[in-house]
């Protein structure tokens, strides 16, 4: 990857900042599986805590299985273009993918929404599995249908997955999609002030514009990174 500090910075913050976007696509469906749960979980804070991290550890699962996929077949396209030519297109991809994501948490670019559609057959396929699983009613249920939770169709979450294929390698994605997973627990499990202070922050206008901008500012920045000092160990 380009920079793999800087990019799963990156991703972090696009998750954390997200909030607005999984709280419309996602919430409704936490709540949901919250009120589906059998009374004496959802009763019992703790278990119900339990219950609702194992959603989200399966659909951070998901999103890492799929940057893991998406990021191997990176390499294979880059690679077959030759060493350096391949290393001059990742870099470039990386930044560009950066950019727009900026652009779209900064509510600059609305378009990249139509990246849901890409996984609409595959949420086809799976949507009915996991409406034979309810009631979630074990930990192990719980977490299995987070993860086919974790191919809904989102247009943020594919415009992530398209990034890493610049990643520059499978585990490298499959890290790049678990930063992105881990910046968008706060909203969705977390309960409380806390929660409810960060939502508030999350869903401000400027806040995800100096976000964007900020994202933007690291995709630029990245490109001042000397090619070498990104491969010299490799080199050895």
């Amino acid at each position: 990857m380009t920079d793999t500090p800087i990019t799963l910075s990156a991703a972090f913050l696009i998750g954390l900042f997200s909030s607005l976007h999984c709280i419309g696509m996602c919430g409704s469906i936490m709540g949901a599986l919250s009120l589906s749960l059998p009374a004496s979980i959802r009763d019992n804070r703790f278990r119900r805590f339990s219950f609702v991290s194992s959603y989200n550890l399966g659909r951070i699962l998901s999103y890492s299985l799929a940057g893991l996929v998406a990021g191997a077949v990176g390499v294979g396209l880059f690679e077959n273009t030759g060493l350096a030519a391949g290393h001059t297109i990742l870099r470039v991809t990386s930044v560009v993918m950066m950019v727009l994501i900026g652009l779209y948490l900064a509510g600059w670019l609305p378009q990249l929404a139509y990246f849901e559609r890409v996984g609409a057959p595959v949420w086809r396929k799976l949507e009915p599995i996991g409406r034979r699983m309810m009631p979630v009613d074990t930990m192990a249920r719980a977490f299995v249908y987070g993860m086919i939770w974790g191919w809904l169709p989102c247009g943020l979450v594919y415009t992530v997955l398209l990034w890493t294929l610049t990643a520059g390698s499978a585990v490298e994605g499959a890290l790049t999609m678990i930063a992105f997973g881990t910046g968008t627990l706060p909203t969705l499990v977390m309960a409380g002030v806390m929660t409810s202070w960060l939502t508030r922050f999350a869903q401000s206008a400027n806040a995800r514009r100096v976000v964007g901008i900020v994202i933007i500012l690291m995709a630029v920045g990245s490109l001042f990174i000397p090619i070498g000092a990104d491969h010299s160990s490799h080199i050895h």
